[in-house]
């Protein structure tokens, strides 16, 4: 027995992150003494009580390891350690892998790592290393997803749900009446943090915040949240159900050339779920088959291309460096996934000026909200040579195409000839009839919905224009005055004289906006001149 235990093996945090020396333990593949250094234990701890899914997981992989252990007592026998090495000392700042290496060197025992790098440093120094290999065991997660699950939510002490269907046409579901614990949520949250560091290079942790960690596994993109951030413990899990080429899509024929040899400035937009993310990864495959260089900006990287593609994350660079890197590498096409902040939007204008080909996908309810994304962030007239072509994805197909142009004129709503100004015409790509005109106007940029004939108004829709015109009567009596309804983006346009316009704009303003939104409908005050 005494020859059993002479035999020492001291664990990396790798090697119990992964649930390997667990698993070595369980199996009687690690026999003797076995030693972990209290360092590690005060590592796991601080990071907890940070809210890391790293620390908490490490803690509970101690426990586990511990109660494998009394479980395999007659072959092995767990001991901590608290002694130092020579020449170090307990700072917060050691690496605590640099700590167990150590501590093996010194005392002649063998080192426990699932790291492949840890293994080559051990052994250039000489010391016994025991590699297990990351991986293996059932994985929880998967037996919520069924062929058709889009989506997987689960939180604990609540019944676990999910999106079934295909983007535009699913349903929220019950997986089971039996609530999810908070035990089995922790289990599912080791193995995805255990299988991201795995090594395999479609899974890796996106980013890691005190509170919330993003995690690529594979097709599973992961978000898991713990308080204080979230009021319980939560794991959400997205995959996608459809991989579509771009020719299922069937779209016009005229789109097709202007994607193939003019559409340089592309904005793919829609609503959360509506299938974005799905439209542009069969947009850069087909350019891909097209003999073109695409790479991505993404973040969380979860778009599903093939290995010349390369894919770089927004989380780990800078915009600066993400810049140089694409202007050096000249890529014909830049995809960007989900555009969100003003420095997002700005990268994407300096590199389309620059001459790349950019794609952005953005988050919109309506296609002319993807330009107006754009408004106060790039100058207005610049617009037009940034963006070209705005596709609009409803329910997994494409609703509405836009291009767009710069024109001098006198703006839709004004008369004096006097007034003409540059001005970004939206029209509809398939039938070139403008829509919207944007332009600028004193010190504010209006986006302006062209009168189009023939839209009839709901009961609600009337009621509202009949309230407005009712309440402006009392402030401009002997005044002509506009007002139209967009039922389309539940948007109210009110034209008045332009030397009445800063009066409106005053307490009649706030009035007129809060008799809109009791109705549901925002509200747009726009001059006019007779």
């Amino acid at each position: 027995m005494d020859s059993l235990f002479s035999r020492i093996y001291v664990l990396d945090t790798s090697s119990i992150l992964h649930g390997t020396a667990r698993r070595a333990i369980s199996e009687g593949k690690i026999a003797g003494k076995l030693l972990i250094h209290t360092y590690i234990v005060d590592y796991f701890e601080a990071l907890s009580r940070k809210g890391s899914s790293k620390g908490i997981n490490g803690l509970k992989e101690l426990e586990l390891i511990r109660k494998a252990a009394e479980e395999a007592q007659e072959l092995v026998e767990l001991e901590y350690t608290s002694e130092m090495p020579d020449g170090y000392r307990r700072t917060r700042d050691l690496d605590p892998d640099v700590v167990a290496r150590a501590v093996a060197h010194e005392i002649g025992g063998t080192l426990v790592t699932s790291d492949e790098v840890s293994r080559v440093a051990a052994e250039a120094l000489g010391i016994d290393t025991l590699y297990l290999e990351p991986g293996g065991g059932r994985f929880e997660l998967e037996k919520f997803f069924e062929p058709d699950i889009m989506s997987v939510h689960l939180k604990e002490g609540v019944p676990p749900h999910a999106k079934k269907g295909v983007p535009g046409k699913w349903e929220f579901i019950t997986l089971r009446e039996e609530p999810v614990t908070r035990e089995e949520l922790e289990e599912i949250i080791r193995q995805i943090l255990e299988r991201a560091k795995g090594g395999a290079s479609d899974s890796f942790i996106e980013a890691e915040r005190p509170g919330s960690t993003i995690v690529q596994l594979g097709v599973y993109r992961i978000v898991i949240t713990r308080p204080p951030f979230s009021d319980g413990v939560e794991v959400t899990a997205v995959r996608p159900v459809a991989r579509l080429r771009l020719e299922d899509y069937k779209l016009p024929k005229k789109l097709v050339e202007r994607l193939e040899k003019r559409a340089e400035g592309i904005l793919i937009a829609g609503a959360p779920g509506m299938g974005k993310t799905t439209f542009a990864q069969a947009l850069a495959e087909y350019y891909h088959r097209k003999g073109k260089i695409v790479k991505t900006i993404e973040s969380p990287r979860d778009m599903h291309l093939p290995d010349e593609v390369t894919q770089y994350s927004k989380n780990y660079a800078t915009s600066e460096e993400i810049h140089d890197v694409l202007l050096l590498s000249r890529p014909d096409y830049t995809f960007f996934d989900e555009m969100r902040d003003t420095r997002d939007f700005e990268l994407y204008a300096d590199l389309r000026l620059a001459g790349v080909g950019m794609v952005g996908v953005v988050h919109a309810t309506a296609p002319i909200d993807a330009i107006q994304r754009f408004i106060g962030r790039v100058e207005l007239g610049m617009i037009p040579s940034i963006i070209d072509t705005v596709i609009y994805i409803k329910n997994g197909r494409v609703e509405k195409v836009y291009s767009l142009e710069t024109t001098v004129k006198i703006p839709h709503g004004l008369k004096e000839a006097d007034l003409a100004r540059p001005v970004v015409v939206v029209k509809d790509f398939l039938t070139d009839k403008p829509e919207y005109e944007l332009y600028v106007f004193g010190e504010r940029t209006f986006v302006v919905p062209v009168r189009r004939a023939g839209i009839k108004l709901s009961v609600k829709e009337y009621k509202v224009k009949s309230l407005l015109e009712r309440a402006l009567k009392r402030y401009l009596p002997d005044e002509e005055f506009d007002v139209e309804v967009d039922p389309a983006r539940s948007l109210v346009t009110i034209r008045v004289p332009a030397d009445l316009y800063n009066y409106v704009l005053g307490k009649p303003r706030k009035r007129l906006e809060k008799l809109c939104r009791k109705h549901g409908f925002e509200m747009e005050l726009v001059p006019r001149v007779e």
